[in-house]
């Protein structure tokens, strides 16, 4: 009996101690912390990827303006910093007397322009007011009072031979040194150069219109009276046969000028 009582507790003994071994818990150094998988145990870490090669930078923002932010700028007008054809006096130019204003000449190379020089003899014929001041403008720069090296006077630039003659063809006694009679006596020239080329080499046509001229190199009317005005009458006579047109820079800047001439605005 006493041999059995001692197998019984002997048994129970060894199962208290064999069910002890899983509730215990393991300490830090115990076997069964290596059967922990490597994910569970990192799971609360951050994680890195690898670093393979240089990221690529972000692209910089545009520099060029935005076209919803932006406003094109309003075109102005260009102020001109010299005057396009403006005269210029010769340095062995004087004056003489008070100079007008250039509203004033421009009134009285007008006035002349109008004017009927041959009423009689040539009703149509007519000093287009655009040639006038082209011409006065070329020649003085509307300066009333400037005596030019060669001896021409005034808005014209007449010279005392010009003068002379056209006072006693017309029977007139014009004062070249008043700027409204100076504009009289070249007007009075152009008519005289007109009528007489005209009548010359023309057929008695007056026709002074820009129209006529193929070119400012052209043999017509208008560069005929223009190179004439400049040279005298001789030189056209002199270039007839060959029809060559006299002067003809000084032509070409008086076309020029009657198209679009900086003395327009005054």
């Amino acid at each position: 009996m006493a041999q059995r009582v001692r197998l019984l507790v002997a048994a129970v003994t060894a199962l208290v101690v064999a069910a002890g071994c899983g509730l215990g818990g393991a300490s830090a150094d115990s076997d069964s912390a290596a059967d922990v998988p490597a994910a569970a145990q990192s799971a609360d870490e951050p994680i890195f990827e690898p670093l393979t090669e240089s990221p690529t930078p972000p692209p910089s923002p545009s520099t060029a303006p935005s076209s919803a932010s932006t406003s094109k700028p309003k075109a102005t007008k260009p102020t001109p910093t010299a005057d396009p054809n403006n005269f210029q006096a010769p340095a062995c130019a004087t004056y003489e007397g008070k100079k007008v204003s250039k509203g004033a000449a421009k009134s009285a190379l007008n006035a002349a322009a109008a004017k009927r020089y041959w009423p009689t003899s040539a009703p149509s014929l007519a000093v287009p007011s655009d040639l006038v001041r082209s011409i006065s403008w070329n020649e003085s720069g509307w300066q009333s009072n400037i005596v030019n090296c060669d001896g021409g006077r005034g808005l014209m630039q007449l010279m005392p031979d010009t003068v002379s003659m056209i006072n006693n063809r017309f029977g007139q006694t014009y004062d070249v040194h008043n700027y409204k009679q100076n504009a009289l006596l070249g007007a009075n020239y152009l008519a005289w150069l007109t009528k007489y080329i005209g009548d010359l080499y023309f057929g008695g046509s007056y026709n002074l219109s820009a129209a006529k001229c193929k070119s400012v190199s052209s043999w017509c009317l208008l560069n005929l009276v223009i190179g004439a005005y400049h040279a005298g009458v001789g030189t056209v006579e002199a270039n007839a046969s060959g029809k060559k047109v006299p002067s003809p820079d000084y032509v070409y800047v008086v076309r020029s000028l009657m198209k679009s001439c900086y003395c327009d605005r005054y």
